[in-house]
């Protein structure tokens, strides 16, 4: 096997070759999030308790967090050094490095699963779960948990075809699976009126189609670099620096997964369920909104990993530059809509008058400083790329658990809104957290490099 040019980052436009990745990588993570703000936006509107079902599904919400963790763990921990492997010449290095991911894939699939449901109840009631929102949550997730071997293997392995210059295949995995789900939500919700639980099989379905898909690809004669079972022996040495790699991304996920259950408590204590309702539009608005911020920096990963690997740092620093400025400019025009049009993106899932007042203000304060992100999204996409995994981890913990967790306990009393000033917390952790996170990355990183053996 060897590389042709289509995938040797090191020739051509950085920016071709970061916007060839990027945007089949885009589009196939804007059609994910279909994945669940279709069911979200199907369930909202639901004949008999549709706001109620709503607020349910997002109370599962940081128990499905937590599964994208461990998922993050073994992607963004082994692709960049898949793409690194591959900028050396090592191919031997890189489809041990692929196999090994899938392996460990599969055995968090089948732990996640049983602890999911063990754990399930307890934690719902502790996430702000009332007695009309409770049976909502729960009867999702008993169905989701079944399909978690799908999801882990299925989006944990994408970026293993993305990172072999596969843009559009990659697009694919998702593209399909979000097709499959879109037909089936309205078959199962309303024809054959299964509610919450027809949203979450037909979910399982399609992400256990888009598994299929991967496993198909990876194992077939296309791919530069397969998926083989001699490659899938767990290799110590790879496991390790995967694993330590993708903290960051498993933190990142983590996190969200803790800000997700502190936001729903603090606004379901303060509030009521339709305050935990429009959380969870925001949540879903801000799948949506960062997807693209996601593409860009997923598809200059591989590029700025291949480029360092052949240790050509001048095209590295140009790299860091372009993925900036593309960032910058979509999250400007993306602020820009969420605070001109918020009532538009609130009626998509549900037209309660009552969710739609507390849904216009917290989609304006929430998003507020929504440009901080680009510094957030690009450095600590940088370190990942690059192998940092340690600053990584620090700016990930930094801008959630440090900053951000205590202020949405704190903002309400120094607000003194209560209930609304829980969504004034996220707008300053992005000014402090993204500025440190970019600033850091530009002194350690961007202007060292070529100047120093090691960063």
């Amino acid at each position: 096997m060897t590389q042709t040019g289509k995938s040797d980052f090191s020739q051509g436009s950085l920016s071709s070759n970061i916007l060839r990745l990027a945007g089949p990588m885009t589009l196939a993570l804007l059609v994910n999030t279909l994945y669940s703000i279709v069911d979200r936006i199907y369930i909202g509107h639901m004949a008999e308790g549709g706001k109620l079902a709503l607020t349910g599904i997002g109370l599962a919400a940081p128990i499905l967090m937590v599964i994208s963790a461990f998922q993050s763990l073994c992607s963004t921990g082994g692709s960049p050094l898949f793409s690194i492997a591959r900028g050396e010449r090592n191919e031997e290095r890189a489809a041990r490095i692929m196999g090994n991911a899938y392996t460990l894939l599969l055995g968090f699939g089948v732990l996640l699963t049983a602890a999911g449901y063990l754990f399930k109840e307890p934690i719902l009631w502790r996430t702000g779960a009332s007695a009309d929102t409770f049976a909502y949550a729960n009867d999702y997730l008993s169905i989701y948990l079944a399909g978690t071997v799908f999801v882990l293997t299925g989006v944990g392995m994408n970026p293993y075809i993305n990172a072999q210059g596969f843009g559009k295949t990659g697009m694919y995995t998702v593209l399909i699976g979000a097709v499959v789900n879109i037909l089936l939500d309205p078959l199962f919700i309303f024809a054959f009126h299964w509610g919450v639980k027809g949203a979450a099989l037909a979910t399982v379905i399609s992400q256990m189609v888009s598994a299929v898909w991967v496993f198909r690809f990876l194992t077939g004669k296309t791919a530069l670099i397969r998926l083989r079972l001699g490659s899938m022996k767990l290799d110590g040495s790879v496991v390790k620096r995967m694993l330590g790699l993708g903290v960051a991304g498993f933190v990142m996920s983590f996190t969200n997964s803790a800000v997700s259950f502190v936001y729903n408590n603090s606004l379901a204590r303060l509030g009521n369920d339709t305050y935990v309702a429009v959380m969870t539009i925001i949540n879903s608005l801000r799948e949506l909104s960062f997807m693209p911020v996601s593409g860009v920096t997923e598809g200059g990963k591989p590029v700025l990993g291949f480029n360092y690997g052949a240790k050509l740092y001048d095209r590295c620093k140009k790299c860091i530059r372009i993925m900036t400025f593309m960032v910058a400019g979509y999250c400007f025009v993306m602020w820009l809509t969420l605070m001109l049009v918020p009532g538009f993106y609130v009626r998509l899932f549900n037209s309660d008058p009552e969710l739609l007042t507390v849904g216009i203000y917290g989609v304006r304060h929430y998003y507020a400083m929504f440009f901080f992100m680009t510094f957030q999204m690009v450095g600590q996409n940088v370190f990942t790329a690059l192998g940092l995994a340690k600053r990584a981890v620090f700016f990930s913990l930094l801008r959630k658990f440090i900053i951000l967790l205590p202020l949405i306990l704190l903002m309400p009393g120094i607000t003194g809104l209560g209930a609304d000033g829980v969504f004034w917390a996220e707008p300053v952790s992005q000014i402090i957290g993204g500025t440190a996170c970019y600033t850091t990355m530009f002194f350690t990183v961007y202007r060292r490099l070529g100047k120093t053996q090691r960063l």
